[in-house]
């Protein structure tokens, strides 16, 4: 049993099935959700915290009905919205600080943990800023400061990277890592961006129109290849030179940029790389295993482009 199950969960409205059959577990640690604009990530989510009842199937999270013990359930979940909901002429620190209270904390508690918190996301220099002020970056940074103030059990992180900039999203995904890895919360992260999830996440679940397509860790879809990448320190054509001496040798070699991917069948074929390398005169900069990344997966599969 995970942190959260479902069994053939289903979430009828009048005119959408929003939830179809699902049945799936998050495992303890750090798991993506993911599909594209409106596949039930959202409807999940509030399933899981007792907001929505379903029409069909059964929920357990940490081992509770939310059904029927939404408020035991929320009150050792956190829970990031995807939507700016945040009070405008409000503070982050007094902000926070409620919402701490709001779990259960005393007030001293509250006032201590929330001083942690929005050091720990970044925010101690603008804690006593009114958000309405604040940047789309700082604004989810106080959102996820909230959703972990009370040290919850599992947290849910509704499309947090929404909006944000390049920057503002890897910054982002270390913090959830953080929170993760480091905090020891298990989190539930939705995104319909599947590639950014990929050095963050352990678990990947995907899911399209309320059904579930795949459930894996993501080692293992990430898996090598088998091949590796060589670059190499030399003249300009130096890569196509030692592409050739393989070829010439039967071993399975093309060109990748300004790199050569090599097939390797044996063992023996890293020496022999590195023996045409150093005959060649040149230096080898890179002798890497070639894994797929997320997206290449499911492009090859034939599952979703999301």
């Amino acid at each position: 049993m995970g942190v959260a199950d479902t069994q053939g969960l289903t979430m009828q409205y009048p005119r959408v099935r929003a939830l179809d059959d699902l049945t799936l577990s998050v495992p303890e640690g750090i798991t993506g959700v993911v599909g594209v604009n409106g596949a039930g990530k959202s409807t999940l989510i509030k399933v899981l915290l007792g907001l929505l009842h379903p029409t069909g199937g059964t929920v357990r999270v940490l081992g509770m009905d939310p059904t029927v013990q939404g408020a035991e359930v929320r009150a050792l979940l956190g829970y990031m919205p995807e939507h700016d909901v945040l009070p405008g002429d409000v503070s982050a620190a007094d902000f926070v600080m409620h919402m701490a209270m709001m779990s259960g904390l005393p007030r001293n508690a509250a006032r201590e943990r929330t001083s942690d918190v929005l050091r720990h996301v970044g925010l101690a220099e603008e804690r006593h800023r009114p958000m309405g002020g604040y940047s789309t970056g700082m604004k989810q940074r106080a959102k996820l400061a909230q959703a972990i103030v009370h040290s919850p059990h599992l947290v849910l992180l509704d499309e947090p990277t929404n909006g944000l900039d390049p920057r503002a999203r890897d910054d982002m995904l270390e913090l959830i890592g953080r929170i993760g890895h480091d905090f020891g919360i298990s989190v539930m992260v939705t995104s319909h961006l599947l590639g950014e999830l990929e050095r963050t996440v352990d678990h990947v679940i995907v899911i399209n129109a309320g059904r579930l397509l795949r459930a894996e860790r993501t080692q293992d879809l990430t898996h090598t290849t088998g091949n590796v990448l060589v670059e190499v320190l030399g003249p300009p054509g130096s890569d196509r030179r030692i592409g050739q001496a393989l070829l010439d040798r039967g071993v399975h070699a093309w060109p990748v940029g300004d790199r050569i991917e090599v097939q390797v069948e044996r063992p023996e074929t890293l020496d022999l790389i590195r023996d045409l390398v150093a005959d060649e005169g040149l230096g080898l900069v890179r002798l890497q295993e070639v894994h797929h990344s997320l997206e290449e997966v499911f492009a090859q599969g034939g599952g979703p482009q999301v």
